[in-house]
This record gives C-alpha cells, structure tokens and sequence, in this order.
C-alpha cells in the first residue's frame, strides 16, 4: 500500500479554516494539523495483516435503522477483532423505478401505506455526495466515523461506481454520461457477454467512455477521503467497469491519504500494481457451501488453495465470508446453506489466508433472511455465535501465524490418509498455529503424521500429539492447536 503523508489532504481544509479566522494566520505545525484531523493513523499494512472487516447494514442493524443507533454499538463491534467497518451505500436512493419487496417496482403498488414501505435498493443512488436521510445527518455520520477512529476501526464506503439512480442529476444534466441504445435511450446495465439486461431496472447504466463523467466521479470519492475523513472504498460490481478508469482514479485518491480498496470481483489483474488491496473468494465461499452440502470435499478445498498460488500474486488478499448482504438476502442464511457445517466453516474463513468478512447480524446467529428494499432488523442477543466470532477475532488480532495481508503468513498442508480430514499449519516467524477439521457429517477417525506440544485455543488445555496416534472427531468438528 502507497504511503503518502496525511498532510496533504489536510493542506486545502487547513488553509480554508486559517482564511475564516480575522486573527493573524498561524505556521502550519504538526500540533496544528493533529487537532484537525482524526488521530487514528492512516491505514496500513501492518493493520491490514490482522485485521477482520465488518459489513454494516446500517437500515437493518437496529429497530431506529440510523446512523446513531449503530454508533453506539461500535466499542462491542470492536470486541469481535474489527479493524476495519464497510458501510453499506449510505447515499439517498432514487425515488424513480424504485424497487420492492418481490422484485417489481414499487410505483406498482397500489395501497398507498403499503407502497411507502418500499424503501428501494442501496445501490440506486440519486446523489454520490449526500447522505440518506433514512439513516440520519451528515454530522451523524461524522460522528460514527469519529467514533470508530477513536476505537482504532477505519471505516470504508460502500461505492456504485457501475450505475446511478433514475433520479441522479446526471440523467437529466449529462445524458451523455449514460449508456444509450439506438434510439438515445438511457438504458440499464447489461451483461458484457450476451448483451441481455442483468434486471436491474432500478438503475441506469454508466458510459465509461465519456472522460467528463470519470472526471466527476472521481471529484465525488475525492470529497469523501479528503472532507470526511473515510479510508477507502468497497467498489460494487468493480470488475463490470473498466480497468483503466480504476487505473486513473485509485492513483489519485492515493494522493489524498492512504486508503484501503476492496473490490466485489475477483479478477486477479484488479489486485495488479496500486490498485485494490483486497477482493472477493466468491470460488472458496462457494466451495465452502458445496461441502457443507455434500456436494464436495476437502480435496477441491485444496485444489482451490493451491491454485491461488498462481492465480494471485503473494501480496493480494482475499475476503473469506461465509455470509455477506447478497448471501443473506437472496441465497440463504448461513444455516440455511451450511447447516451443521456452520462453525466450522466459520473457523476456515479466519483460519485460511485473508481477511475474515462479519455480515450484520451474523454475530448474532442471524437465522432469517433479512428484507432488502424495505425495514428489518436484527436479533440482538449474544449467543454462541457472537462466543465464537469473539474468539476467533482475538486469535487474528494476536497471532502472527494468522497474518492475512500483503506479508501473509505461512500455509502448509498436513498429509493425512482419511480425505475427510482437512490439516494445515499456519506460520509466521516464531508463531504457529494448527488446524484440524472434519468436513464431513460422519465420525471420522485419523491417524497423525505430526506430533509436538499444542495449547487448544478454545478449551485453553494442553494437548500434546504423537505421530502415529489415532484421533476421532465428531461431524464437522475442528481444533485450532497453538504451538507451545
């Protein structure tokens, strides 16, 4: 990750703030620049190594759906090991072909009470430089986002670079910065591949061709990095938009201040030179899923793991999930997919390379599908879900043989003749870390090829393991062993 000084973003806020004054300007000192910007330092890769990222979805987080009900639940998000807080799109949403609960728009919707419900998509945005009144104020969000400084949590925005609105003033001021079909009609996105609408009619497709449109959409992330102090962006759908507009906007948002880029594809060549840091294990999720229903097994685990080495380059990082807004919604509930396989598969997400994804709610063992386009909430009582995310979030803070950044530690196979038994070793320096897990829904026995001293992360016993000794584990139970 690029890193510039955080004063020179500060440098055009600085010199506006001494203008307003009558008194005579002041140097511009260190002392100056700390009391106007956050404390927290800027993003890095020593962050980025043992950090776990937290989605929030601020409508559906709390009964009240606002930004201050959120807020003052961020010192407890913190104890989950949360570095790093993605908010889901907080820009007002376009009234125009809204969308409603069942898919249709909702202006078809005849019983006015019923229609009102129908709050549309986060991803139909009508302003990129405003803020959703549904959650609050501009001075609301700042204050989360000074909250979350204060407790050591950057927090990133949830970007549609891909389409806007029907109500953004784009459509009516710059038609040209749309997709348009024959006839000059602005049009919804379409799928590169067959030309065939994706059915998302509740928002028009951007013209990357028109330099004037990047322009501008490049001066509104600009606004938020340098005036609000966010760290970053998570980029919606980046990969349907060209590589060389990130190519020119993520070199200059770098200039600001150093950021964190999170990009929702998977395309190795987004993760190339200075560009995203971190993007999508859509291929290991899905995998994940398989296994937990039968459908496949440790070896395609591994295939995929050890087709990573060539796929990304060493200093890329992926985010493992085992839930995240789109999975809940419209596929299923962690249960749902996962079933009994839930915990362990939650363990993998932190134990394997990357960075470990907390959807709202999740870590309150969410077991429904939250709405999407109008109001819902989440339970709020702490379970064994919240224990264990709990726990793992503490190992991935501490524990350098779980580093998944840019300088990820160590991962090393455990050769073991039962193919239902998945064991790797994860080390970095003096640190290692064993797993051992059952991906199966039968009792399994194995017999050891490794053996040494271990303390059980989660019992705290010692467990001391001997080569050639049988061990048997429950469905879908794992250890995580910690070298003494």
């Amino acid at each position: 990750m690029k890193r510039i000084k955080y004063i020179i973003w500060v440098l055009p806020v600085l010199a506006l703030f001494i203008s307003c004054k009558k008194e005579k300007k002041e140097p511009i000192t260190p002392e100056i620049v700390e009391k106007i910007v956050h404390k927290l330092p800027e993003i890095n890769n020593a962050v980025l190594e043992s950090s776990v990222i937290y989605e929030a979805n601020i409508r559906q987080y709390s009964k009240e759906g606002t930004f201050n009900a959120f807020t003052k639940d961020i010192p407890q998000i913190k104890q989950l090991g949360v570095k790093i807080i993605w908010l889901m799109p907080i820009f007002p949403i376009s009234e125009t072909n809204r969308k409603a609960t069942g898919g249709d728009f909702a202006y078809k919707i005849e019983d006015e009470a019923e229609r009102a419900k129908m709050l549309g998509s986060y991803y139909a945005v009508s302003d990129y430089t405003k803020i959703n009144p549904e959650f609050g104020t501009i001075e609301d969000f700042r204050k989360l986002v000074k909250t979350a400084h204060d407790n050591g949590i950057y927090v990133i925005l949830d970007w549609v670079p891909n389409h806007t609105g029907w109500d953004h003033v784009w459509i009516t001021d710059h038609p040209d910065y749309y997709t348009q079909n024959e006839k000059g009609e602005i049009v919804d996105p379409t799928n590169p591949e067959t030309g065939e609408s994706w059915g998302w009619g509740d928002v028009a497709d951007l013209n990357y061709d028109n330099p004037e449109m990047r322009r501008e959409m490049i001066e509104d992330m600009s606004y938020w990095v340098a005036d609000e102090g966010v760290d970053g962006f998570r980029c919606d759908v980046a990969s349907n938009v060209p590589t060389d507009f990130w190519e020119q906007a993520i070199p200059q948002l770098r200039v600001q201040k150093d950021i964190f880029m999170l990009a929702e594809a998977w395309q190795p060549e987004l993760l190339e030179g200075d560009l995203f840091d971190m993007a999508y294990t859509w291929e290991g999720h899905h995998i994940m899923n398989e296994i937990a229903q039968g459908k496949k097994n440790v070896s395609d685990l591994k295939h995929y793991l050890e087709a990573n080495k060539t796929k990304y380059a060493s200093d890329d990082i992926l985010m493992n999930f085992v839930t995240n807004h789109d999975e809940n919604s419209w596929n299923g509930t962690v249960k749902e997919r996962m079933g009994d396989a839930s915990e362990i598969m939650t363990a993998l997400s932190y134990m394997l390379p990357g960075m470990p994804l907390i959807y709202s709610g999740q870590e309150y063992g969410l077991d429904y599908r939250l709405k999407f386009f109008e109001k819902d909430s989440i339970p709020k009582t702490k379970g064994d879900t919240w224990t264990l995310l709990e726990q793992l979030g503490q190992l991935k803070n501490t524990h350098p043989a779980l580093n998944g950044g840019k300088e990820a530690a160590n991962l090393t196979m455990v050769d073991v003749e039962n193919p239902n038994i998945l064991i790797f070793e994860r080390e970095k320096g003096e640190d290692k870390i064993l797993f051992i897990g059952n991906l199966s829904k039968e009792k399994q026995e194995v017999k050891l090829t490794i053996s040494g001293g271990f303390s059980d992360y989660q019992s705290n016993e010692n467990v001391n393991l001997e080569e050639g000794e049988g061990l048997t584990l429950a469905p879908w139970e794992f250890k995580i062993l910690i070298k003494k």
